[in-house]
């Protein structure tokens, strides 16, 4: 699934520019399934270790931690009010950034976290309200406990 080799002679930029699109991320969204989410909350610590540590991914920080406590009250039944696609972009998203050999190598300098940028960017284009939602959400329910 996230782990498809471009064997073509294309330059790296270009190839991400044809490879990195949205089309791409829903694509790869529409195949999640529950045994997914649950590879992502079992590296959890690891993706949020490379998320923090990765100085171009730093400012999704926050953000990951936010992913990972919605994926963690959707699991366990507390929070229901989110559409299947936002769970499965969430996935796919972290599982991208988990995975050291993606579209362009995390250990190139300088541009291997380029891709995990662009993948994180499209995500949160299509998931920015439900985090939100689920944010009233939590706020509301520490008013209620």
């Amino acid at each position: 699934m996230l782990f498809r080799k471009d064997k073509s002679k294309k330059p790296l930029i270009a190839m991400m520019d044809s490879n990195i699109t949205e089309n791409y991320v829903e694509e790869e969204a529409s195949k999640i399934d529950e045994d997914d989410v649950d590879v992502v909350m079992d590296n959890e610590e690891a993706i949020s270790k490379k998320i923090s540590n990765a100085s171009p991914l730093r400012k999704f920080a926050e953000l990951g931690k936010i992913m990972f406590a919605m994926l963690r009250d959707f699991k366990n039944g507390k929070y229901s009010e989110v559409p299947w696609f936002t769970i499965a972009s969430i996935v796919v998203t972290l599982l991208y950034v988990l995975n050291p050999l993606d579209l362009v190598p995390d250990f190139i300098p300088g541009i291997g976290y380029i891709d995990d940028l662009a993948v994180m960017s499209i995500s949160m284009g299509w998931i920015e309200t439900d985090l939100h939602k689920y944010l009233d959400w939590r706020l509301a329910e520490g008013e209620k406990a």
